[in-house]
């Protein structure tokens, strides 16, 4: 809900009550309501990932350009080979393709066995 003083130095002479929103419950309810299964099945493939030693392939499912020289840009549809590094960002992996490496986002990838 607003401070009293917005409600107050509103220049219109109406008598209406202003409603009050709560802010986080509507959030709450919103992040609520977001489908998480998307969330679930990359988590598993990371943890899989991390709990087996070595390379694993990867399916890239879009285009992603590369931001700087330590990122690997992706094709969608081409299999590469990914591995995770301790200490880096979850949200990211380790792909090699060919003797082109870098860092490439996970949500991009799709896990194969």
């Amino acid at each position: 809900s607003f401070p009293s003083t917005f409600l107050s130095n509103n220049n219109q002479s109406s008598s209406t009550p202003v409603q009050s929103v709560s802010a986080p419950s509507v959030l709450a309810s919103a992040s609520a309501s977001l489908p998480s299964v998307s969330n679930s099945i990359v988590t598993s493939g990371i943890s899989e990932l991390k709990s087996s030693s070595g390379n694993r392939k990867a399916r890239v499912l879009y285009d992603y350009d590369a931001a700087n020289s330590s990122e690997l840009s992706l094709l969608a549809d081409e299999v590469i080979t990914v591995y995770s590094i301790p200490g880096m960002d979850s949200d990211w992996l380790m792909g090699e393709r060919g003797n082109q490496k870098g860092k490439v986002p996970i949500t991009y990838l799709e896990l194969l066995n």
